[in-house]
């Protein structure tokens, strides 16, 4: 029972600051991508709090299980590194009496882990997806960023606003610069602001300004002055979320199995198989010796997770192109990574490994 407690308490407290880091690093990378969309007025500054939510469960289960496989390494490590493991050993406990700890530590985090990327992490790709697609079939003014040049979607128009809307719910300062038939229109207004119509239809009515139209290059120019001027805003058609397979919810995925769905269905399979043998394959990766290098085992590490989640990927695209049967591919590499965990506890607990043995 202390064995136990002792290591349980050890890899709670290992968890919590790892994941902390993880995920801080996560919502730091996901923040600084979407406030320079932001910033460039490809995005509106309303959406980013909600983009940052699902892009934080999408990629939850990356984060909780190199939070698994880091917690038990740093815990047996310094328990190597404090001469702790030479009283286990005295104790009379092998190396393979760690599996059963490791084991009650890990399955919790393995559960949340399948349950996330099989369930949540697909719904909140397609809710992202859905958002980012209402976005996107916005109108041309209520894309309008302040101090930035825009295109219209068809890039015939550019709008440009130098102030932001205020609590009148009016910007100031409007360049509207439109080019059609070889023919350029440019509007400059003091003031502006967004009205529906009874049809539906939305405008832009821009106050106090001037119109110029003419030929590029031609002397022939007008002027005109205005009070009010309607523009029109072109509508698009509401615009579907991308048919992308990691937006399909788990159930259609078997129930329609494509090559491209059960690639999808694979790399979903994967993530928490990958996490619960990398908290396995940690125990014997924590040895350190105390007189030699103490990052050794962590690069070592570090690369082993590389080449296993590359190796997932790589299975995954060879199913999606049908290069390989999903049953083959489903449990090829994980049992390739059970072979090698097993020889790792073999090297660990052999006095004389079969290797060395003498002819």
């Amino acid at each position: 029972m202390i064995f136990s407690r002792a290591l349980q308490r050890e890899f709670f407290q290992s968890a919590a600051g790892v994941f902390v880091a993880l995920f801080a690093i996560l919502i730091t990378v996901v923040l600084i991508r979407l406030l320079g969309q932001a910033a460039g007025g490809r995005l509106p500054s309303d959406a980013v709090l909600a983009l940052i939510g699902f892009g934080s469960l999408s990629r939850l289960p990356i984060v909780l299980s190199l939070t698994v496989f880091i917690a038990v390494l740093l815990s047996l490590s310094r328990s190597y590194r404090d001469s702790e493991m030479v009283v286990w050993f005295a104790s009379g406990l092998p190396l393979t009496a760690f599996i059963r700890p490791v084991l009650r530590f890990a399955l919790p985090i393995v559960l949340t882990i399948a349950a996330v990327t099989l369930f949540v992490a697909p719904w909140a790709q397609l809710k992202s997806a859905e958002y980012q697609a209402r976005i996107d079939s916005r109108n041309d003014a209520s894309r309008i960023a302040p101090g930035v040049f825009r295109e219209s979607v068809g890039a015939q128009r550019v709008f440009f606003v130098e102030t932001g809307a205020g609590e009148d719910g009016k910007v100031r300062n409007v360049f509207v610069s439109t080019e059609k038939d070889g023919r350029l229109d440019v509007i400059v207004s003091a003031e502006g602001s967004l009205r529906t119509d009874a049809e539906g239809d939305r405008f832009v009515v821009l106050e106090k300004g001037r119109r110029y139209e003419g030929e590029p290059g031609s002397p022939e120019y007008r002027v005109l002055e205005f009070d009010r001027y309607s523009v029109l805003v072109e509508e698009r058609e509401a615009a579907g979320p991308a048919s992308r397979t990691s937006t399909t919810p788990t159930l259609e995925l078997l129930a329609d199995p494509t090559p491209r769905k059960l690639g999808e269905l694979l790399g979903r399979i994967g993530m928490p198989v990958a996490a619960l043998l990398l908290a396995l394959m940690a125990i014997p990766l924590s040895f350190v010796n105390p007189r030699a290098g103490r990052a050794n085992n962590l690069l070592f590490a570090i690369l082993t997770y590389l080449v296993y989640s590359n190796a997932i990927s790589v299975f995954q695209a060879w199913v999606s192109q049908g290069r390989l049967r999903f049953e083959l591919a489903v449990w090829l590499p994980h049992v390739v990574v059970l072979a090698v965990l097993a020889l790792m506890f073999y090297r660990r607990l052999a006095i004389s490994p079969f290797w060395r043995a003498r002819a």
